[in-house]
């Protein structure tokens, strides 16, 4: 599984609240099978992972929502937590990034709550 992904850039959506196996397990298979993967959020900086309604660990986002391009990525992971699609579904810049990428018919991988999201990108 090294390389089924080798060449590919994938962008990890998702904010404080994201449910923490959620985005540690999927980014962690992502990057073995050799993507080059973006974690985007509302604001670049460190976001709160939750486990369960506790707080958990803190990850990096590197990109901004707002300053993404759908267009740049070959793949979407959603992760779900109660808190975290939630909060995206109200930010425009958020909306309009998942819209996008969708309308370009790319693959997502969308875990468990992150379909709430969904329903927030439809015209």
């Amino acid at each position: 599984m090294a390389s089924e992904l080798k060449g590919k850039r994938v962008a990890f959506l998702f904010t404080d609240g994201a449910e923490q196996a959620e985005v540690t397990a999927p980014l962690e298979a992502v990057r073995k099978a050799g993507a080059d993967v973006d974690i985007i959020s509302l604001e670049t900086g460190e976001v709160e992972m939750w486990k369960h309604f506790d707080k958990g660990d803190k990850i990096t986002a590197e990109v901004a929502v707002s300053d993404a391009d759908p267009s740049d990525y070959d793949g979407l992971v959603l992760p779900g937590g109660v808190a975290n699609p939630d909060q995206l579904r109200l930010n425009k810049d958020a909306v309009k990034f998942v819209r996008t990428y969708f309308e370009q018919d790319k693959p997502a991988g969308v875990i468990c709550h992150g379909p709430w999201m969904l329903g927030s990108t439809r015209r």
